[in-house]
């Protein structure tokens, strides 16, 4: 399912992607569920399929998703006058037209998703808002995360949009405008005052050390 690119980085790697059907979508995506041995995510829109058959995660994979949960605790936990939630690895579902499960998702302020029992474990994107920010950890997805799911998060309304180049130790952000593109951005609007250049300062920290020393190296930062 998983193919390698020839040019760039020798471990990089692209989704198998095709031509389908929301009911095909919701074939695979069961089959998926059933599976707990299944490590896929699954990404629908304009009737194309994608599966990231990514297996178990890499060491600087998970390292960096679990430093960027940290550091999005810390910077509410010194700016708490707005509710915020983290959700890692959840899969948001607009029934029929687009699908996604990003590395993380950030909601801000009201109409944070709440499950009840019973209900589908999915973030309904019929019922409940599209989050403030989504990211992808690209560590050997980067080509695929600046192109595909940045069009696919577009199409969906995800107002801010991360790519965490984990090799090239850069986090790329992206606003959407009201032409439904995104535009580069130093800053990032979901959490206000953020810089992405103190970002890729804490990536440097792991350099030196553990995802949880450059977590609170970030800390500091904050005053």
């Amino acid at each position: 399912m998983v193919t390698t690119i020839p040019t760039g980085s020798k471990n990089a790697i692209v989704p198998s992607k095709r031509s389908a059907t929301w009911d095909d979508y919701i074939e695979i995506r069961d089959r998926c569920e059933a599976d707990p041995q299944d490590r896929s995510r699954i990404f629908f829109n304009k009737n194309l399929l994608w599966v990231k058959d990514m297996g178990w995660e890499g060491i600087m994979h998970s390292k960096v998703n679990s430093l960027f949960a940290m550091l999005v605790a810390f910077w509410f936990t010194v700016h708490p006058e707005q509710t915020a939630e983290f959700f890692g690895g959840c899969l948001l579902e607009k029934a029929r037209f687009q699908s996604a499960s990003p590395d993380f998702a950030v909601y801000v302020g009201e109409g944070i998703p709440q499950w009840q029992p019973g209900e589908s474990r999915r973030i309904n994107l019929n019922e409940w808002r599209v989050p403030d920010l989504v990211g992808e950890v690209a560590d050997t997805t980067l080509a695929i995360d600046l192109d595909e799911m940045k069009q696919l998060y577009a199409a969906m309304g995800v107002p801010e949009y991360w790519v965490i180049d984990v090799q090239g130790r850069r986090v790329l952000a992206f606003r959407l405008q009201d032409d439904g593109y995104y535009e580069q951005c130093a800053e990032s609007v979901a959490l206000p005052g953020l810089k992405m250049e103190l970002l890729e300062a804490t990536l440097e920290q792991l350099q030196q050390g553990t995802n949880i020393l450059a977590a609170n190296w970030f800390m500091k930062q904050l005053g």
